[in-house]
């Protein structure tokens, strides 16, 4: 417990000590929106973070698991397990945006290992770990509540980092809190997680994930890096993926990015440095908000605003090309 709390603490100074990489694993809805994509290499080149399993989350796991392994495959990282979540069948056009760039990949070819039970691979992770792990979770989380569910200790030895809520404001840098789409999609499962005893919860809410982007020489950079494995993956998918959405702009696709939500949890898994965080109390309500209330059943730590955002889009571009 005292190294756990000193890695906080250093974290919170934002000069985070990785002698001992903190174990890590995502869970994503990966292939529906981009950021996820982008998430996963910014994790790949984060050398305080120790990724030990991709778990993938909502809707068709079996999809958006070949999109997991296809990139880390491309990436060299075929030594990342890759865990299949709860499958809730086929998606819709307009949420399996990736399917062009894993037509043809046979997940059963994955050089690493594929966990047909992802949600059982995730509880047997985090209770042999020596070190507490950190979830860094990036979609809904009925794969979480699903865990919980089969091992309620598994709270006590984990950190949680989420992309979740709205708070002061919504999307779009809108003054009205929306309902975000996370929590839009299984309120009931986010309950069930924000109610577990996890040594820390931290969200980002839209309120300061809704506002970034990569664009300009920091944008183009990353375009032009085709030599590096990583960044190739993720631009080839990205070049799928903007022609085929229906509900974002993308014909901006070779000068910025789209927003880069998930980025943003990401970065919260090792550094607070550039965020301003706060203690909320909270309700999650059925139509998909996060409502701030003094009596709310749930409370996490928050990063309600920037106090640096070009730093950290400045940042952001360095650890995506590999660079300290």
């Amino acid at each position: 417990m005292k190294k756990m709390l000193l890695l906080i603490f250093l974290s919170v100074s934002g000069s985070l000590a990785f002698a001992t990489r903190i174990p890590v694993v995502l869970d994503t809805d990966i292939g529906t929106d981009i950021d996820d994509s982008w998430a996963l290499a910014q994790l790949l080149r984060s050398p305080e973070l120790d990724l030990k399993l991709v778990l993938t989350e909502t809707g068709d796991t079996r999809y958006r698991a070949k999109i997991v392994a296809k990139f880390l495959e491309a990436a060299g990282r075929s030594d990342i397990p890759v865990g299949i979540g709860l499958n809730q069948g086929p998606m819709p056009a307009d949420a399996s945006n990736l399917i062009p760039w894993v037509a043809g990949y046979d997940l059963a070819k994955y050089p690493g290992h594929v966990h047909e039970d992802g949600i059982k691979a995730l509880v047997h992770l985090i209770m042999e770990s020596p070190e507490p792990v950190i979830i860094i979770a990036i979609g809904p989380v009925p794969n979480l509540a699903r865990a919980l569910q089969l091992e309620p200790r598994i709270a006590a030895k984990c950190r949680l980092v989420g992309m979740h809520g709205s708070f002061d404001k919504g999307y779009g840098d809108s003054a009205q809190p929306s309902a975000e789409s996370n929590v839009k999609v299984d309120p009931a499962a986010l309950r069930t997680v924000l109610a577990a005893p996890w040594q820390d919860i931290l969200l980002t809410p839209l309120d300061t994930c809704g506002i970034v982007s990569l664009e300009g020489d920091n944008y183009h950079s990353i375009w032009c890096a085709t030599h590096d494995p990583v960044l190739r993956a993720l631009i080839e998918s990205y070049c799928v993926f903007a022609p085929r959405v229906n509900w974002m702009k993308c014909d901006f696709f070779a000068t910025r990015s789209t927003t880069l939500f998930d980025c943003v949890a990401v970065y919260l898994a090792y550094s607070e440095k550039l965020t301003e965080i706060e203690p909320v109390t909270f309700n999650v309500t059925d139509d998909g908000f996060t409502r701030r209330s003094a009596a709310g059943p749930f409370r996490a730590r928050v990063a309600l605003r920037w106090n640096d955002l070009p730093a950290f889009r400045e940042h952001l571009t360095r650890r995506l090309l590999g660079r300290p």
